[in-house]
């Protein structure tokens, strides 16, 4: 029988064999968001929306009141704090992802938490030496409202014989 250690690569992230159906990780980063993340997220990807950069707009024109974060830049942060504990040096490829929502804006300085829950797995069928992970990534703010969450398939190292 393998050790938890054997589970896991050096980098630390989990090896296909390591991931449990069912199992609900609650990621111990935090991140608090700035106007400057939206700012250069959303410059550096030449999305000119008002809503997420230009204060007075949202002021004056919109429900909010205040500039969203860009939500792709939303979406980045919730798989991107799920990699330390799960996938960090074990992931080949991101193959796709579905079922992407954000019932409730993100706000700059708001701070983010996530889960993430394993709901499938399988061996690769063309490759040997891997499996395709399927998570269910869910971003929360501080007052735990959920702000983002999708459904991820990864390409993931199975542990080396």
């Amino acid at each position: 029988m393998s050790t938890n250690a054997s589970l896991r690569h050096k980098r630390g992230g989990l090896f296909f064999e390591g991931f449990e159906v069912g199992k609900l990780h609650e990621h111990t980063l935090t991140r608090t968001v700035t106007q400057m993340d939206n700012m250069l997220f959303s410059n550096m990807t030449l999305n000119p929306q008002p809503l997420h950069i230009d204060r007075e707009f949202c002021t004056k024109e919109t429900e909010w009141g205040q500039p969203l974060m860009n939500s792709l830049f939303t979406l980045g942060l919730m798989i991107g704090i799920s990699v330390t504990d799960l996938t960090v040096g074990t992931t080949i490829a991101n193959l796709g992802m579905v079922d992407t929502k954000f019932p409730h804006p993100l706000f700059e300085n708001d701070t983010v938490h996530c889960t993430t829950e394993i709901i499938g797995k399988r061996e690769s069928k063309s490759r040997p030496n891997a499996g395709i992970v399927e998570l269910h990534h869910r971003a929360y703010n501080q007052d735990n409202k959920l702000v983002a969450e999708c459904r991820r398939q990864a390409f993931i190292l199975k542990r080396p014989v």
